[in-house]
């Protein structure tokens, strides 16, 4: 790519932005050096890393790329044989840490939510070195500081500092007390001069003090003088201060060489750390501006949608729409002047180089973008003074220097073609070059003011006409762009709506030549057309728009109708339950009453008797789901049949299969049913298909065919679910004779059997519980012991 296209499409301005994106000096400068690129497979690869990165800061919200350090100068010094300071071991450290950090943030993002091959492939080749990062953290404080703890030696030597220190400021201090030195000191003050412990004393009393002067005033009248009493301590510093840099010398030569043993896989962490934060920069521009990684088509086929120029300001960019194909290789732009023909081809232009950088472009999802071989252009108004050329030879010089290197896979970029010179010249050069870059296959859009160029782009199979749209009547463009439609000469409206006399105008119109006329009407008819058309579409799409929105709503209430049809379903089965566990309680009553009477009589219920009334039981529960389903309601019941004594009759709100041994009232009946003898309603009972006469002492009840099992699992379910399920299962089991059973109800968070014990231990025929054993299922089930 030549530089001037780059610079002529602003292409700097936005690398600029995409810097600021940067974590790191080395990220920011590597993101100006990038230029577009013209190999397929490299562009893709540089798409598909950005996308990625993408991927990335919608997963995760708040990631910012780590800070860390270009520390490839220090890794040279330390193979040329030197060491590293303080400094530059913990940019070291910062560097090996960014790297733990990106590491670990990736670790934490799901591969099936997000493969990010090609980043984590650069992740895998960060080597995490933690040990040298350790090292440098213990021996370099935050403020750059070799701590104490470094090595036992430094250790020593700076407690033997401390005490000389505080020996010498307490010697100074008891001299600065003294009354007969204070009136010679300038100030009452201990301070150092060459790093040694001074006093300041006035110019006229250098006599009365011994010691060494080491400084004074720049007015010379104070004198900084090392008392005679201190010089040996400050002498002892001095070598205690020497045995420090050595020993600080020494830790550093000793860390630095541990960083000399890794310095290779420290130099990749570096290469690959520089290239992610390009990468995430490239992300973070997309994601502040709302860009998207394009479509690359591997012909030369073009298409934007929404597209907004980057630079302009997001609530002043007008988007448009832009396509090209092997059909349509050329878009001709005709408009007013400021009216935005130089915006959509700079847009255009410069979409091309942000895509072959990998840069995503502001545009909506389904935008296109080929891979150029080069992306030519000649904009602006500009005139050679060095080579004394006009502004149309300087245009003409250029052009010809493009139409020298373009090939079929080039876009070229012309603005106000054929302009600067005489029009009918102009028009007709301007057509020649259109022509010639036509015939060679590359892609172009131009913009001109030549009617000539519309009619030519009318007629040409591959030219399609696009104009920039004006509002007559507000006297301004809108700055959208219409493909299909060119530019209307709009001089006259504007005349007439400034108030040019309409004699004039018609004069004027008499003055065009007839083809001018019929072109300008027909663009008229034309526009007036297209208008329509988008018109039309616009209320299609928002037919289309409350169509889906309608559509929408309707699934929602047919989501909240079986919603709610499902939970009157729940509630008719809760409440078929507890009709149930009604009935349960007074068999259960029933039996208890037998017995009663059994004993006071001297004679026992007969076995078989028991059995019928469990029996009853289990057939009642059996029947939960088909009675919820198929009972009929209030208003379908209704009294089918006349009934005598001896009938064997089904009473249908309980199941069973009794005999009528006695009429109540009006139609009511009493009805045996084993040993429990019970009043039922005429339209509650059925007549079954024959009669059984009953034997003596002997019921007529059926027997149930399930069995109660010992335990009952609860594990999943909520208290209140089980606080019904286990009401229920108690009576079936106390029915069936069980003294102890099992109540299973898992470990978890102990909230489900926290519940249940709770339950248990207010339940009337719960005698006592206990938490099961090793071998009974431990702490996650529940013996109970029933009356």
């Amino acid at each position: 790519m030549k530089r001037f296209t780059l610079q002529t499409l602003e292409f700097q301005q936005i690398k600029e932005l995409v810097s600021q994106h940067a974590s790191s000096f080395f990220g920011k400068e590597h993101v100006m050096k990038l230029q577009p690129e013209s190999r397929y497979e490299l562009v893709k690869h540089r798409l598909a890393e950005t996308g990625e990165a993408l991927d990335v800061l919608r997963l995760k919200g708040d990631f910012s790329f780590p800070n860390f350090y270009d520390i490839r100068e220090y890794l040279k010094r330390l193979l040329a044989g030197g060491y590293l300071d303080p400094e530059e071991l913990l940019a070291v450290a910062d560097t090996i840490r960014a790297g733990r950090r990106i590491r670990s943030t990736f670790k934490q993002i799901d591969t099936e939510q997000a493969p990010l091959t090609i980043l984590r492939e650069y992740i895998d080749q960060i080597s995490p070195l933690n040990e040298l990062e350790l090292e440098i953290q213990q021996t370099i404080d935050d403020y750059g500081q070799v701590r104490n703890e470094a090595s036992p030696s430094l250790r020593m030597i700076r407690r033997k500092m401390e005490q000389l220190r505080e020996n010498i400021q307490n010697t100074l201090q008891q001299m600065l007390r003294n009354p007969s030195i204070q009136k010679q000191l300038q100030e009452s003050i201990v301070t150092q001069r060459f790093d040694r412990y001074v006093i300041p004393v006035k110019q006229e009393y250098r006599g009365s003090i011994d010691g060494i002067v080491h400084d004074q005033s720049s007015s010379g009248a104070t004198l900084f003088i090392e008392p005679a009493q201190v010089v040996s301590l400050n002498n002892q510093l001095r070598e205690q201060e020497l045995a420090e840099e050595q020993e600080i010398e020494r830790i550093l030569r000793e860390v630095s060489q541990s960083v000399l043993e890794v310095v290779e896989p420290l130099a990749i962490n570096v290469d690959r750390l520089g290239t992610m934060d390009v990468i995430f920069a490239k992300a973070q521009f997309g994601r502040v501006y709302r860009g998207i990684c394009p479509i690359l088509s591997e012909d030369c086929k073009l298409r934007l949608k929404k597209a907004r120029h980057p630079l302009i300001p997001a609530d002043q960019v007008v988007p448009i729409d832009v396509n090209l194909d092997d059909q349509q290789k050329a878009i001709l732009i005709t408009g007013p002047n400021t009216g935005g023909k130089t915006v959509s081809l700079k847009t255009v232009g410069l979409f091309a180089l942000m895509t072959q950088t990998g840069f995503p472009i502001t545009a909506e999802e389904g935008s296109i973008m080929p891979v150029y071989s080069g992306v030519f252009a000649d904009i602006g108004d500009e005139q050679s003074i060095e080579q004394n050329l006009s502004t149309f030879s300087s245009h003409m010089t250029h052009i010809i220097s493009i139409l020298e290197r373009i090939d079929e896979h080039s876009l070229v970029l012309l603005d106000e073609l054929g302009a600067g010179t005489d029009p009918a010249e102009g028009a007709a050069l301007a057509i020649s070059i259109l022509e010639q870059i036509l015939s060679v296959g590359a892609s172009l859009v131009a913009t001109t003011h030549y009617s000539e160029l519309k009619s030519f782009a009318h007629t040409h199979p591959q030219v399609v006409n696009a104009s920039v749209e004006f509002n007559v009547a507000t006297l301004s463009p809108t700055y959208r762009l219409m493909i299909g439609v060119p530019g209307q000469s709009n001089a006259f409206h504007i005349c007439r709506r400034l108030g040019l006399a309409p004699s004039i105008i018609e004069r004027a119109k008499n003055h065009l030549s007839t083809e001018d006329r019929k072109l300008d009407e027909m663009i008229h008819t034309f526009a007036d057309e297209k208008q329509k058309m988008e018109y039309a579409r616009q209320e299609a799409e928002h037919n289309q728009y409350e169509s889906e929105q309608l559509l929408a709503e309707l699934k929602q209430k047919l989501a909240d109708w079986d919603a709610e049809k499902k939970r009157l379903k729940d509630k008719a089965r809760q409440e078929a339950n507890w009709i149930i566990a009604n009935a349960e309680r007074e068999v259960e009553q029933v039996r208890k009453e037998l017995r009663q009477i059994s004993a006071r009589q001297a004679t026992s219920v007969k076995e078989h008797e028991l059995t019928d009334l469990k029996s009853y039981l289990h057939q009642v529960t059996s029947q939960q789901e088909t009675d919820d389903i198929n009972r009929p309601s209030a208003q379908q019941q209704v009294i089918a049949h006349s009934f005598s004594v001896g009938d064997v009759v089904r009473v249908s709100h309980i199941g069973q299969v009794g005999t009528i041994v006695e009429q109540a009232g009006d139609k009511q009946y009493f009805v045996q049913i084993g040993m429990m003898k019970m009043k039922v309603n005429a339209n509650q009972l059925t007549p079954e298909m024959k009669k059984e006469k009953k034997a003596a002492g002997s019921t007529m009840v059926r027997r149930a065919t399930d069995s109660v099992p010992p335990e009952l699992d609860l594990r999943g379910e909520m208290v209140e679910e089980a606080v019904q399920a286990i009401d229920h299962y108690l009576d079936q089991a106390i029915m069936s004779g069980y003294k102890r059973v099992s109540i299973i109800h898992g470990k978890g968070t102990g909230a489900l059997r926290n519940g249940v014990q709770k339950f248990l231990q207010q339940h009337r025929q719960v005698k006592k519980i206990r938490l099961g054993t090793h071998g009974e299922g431990g702490s996650g089930v529940t013996i109970v012991e029933l009356e």
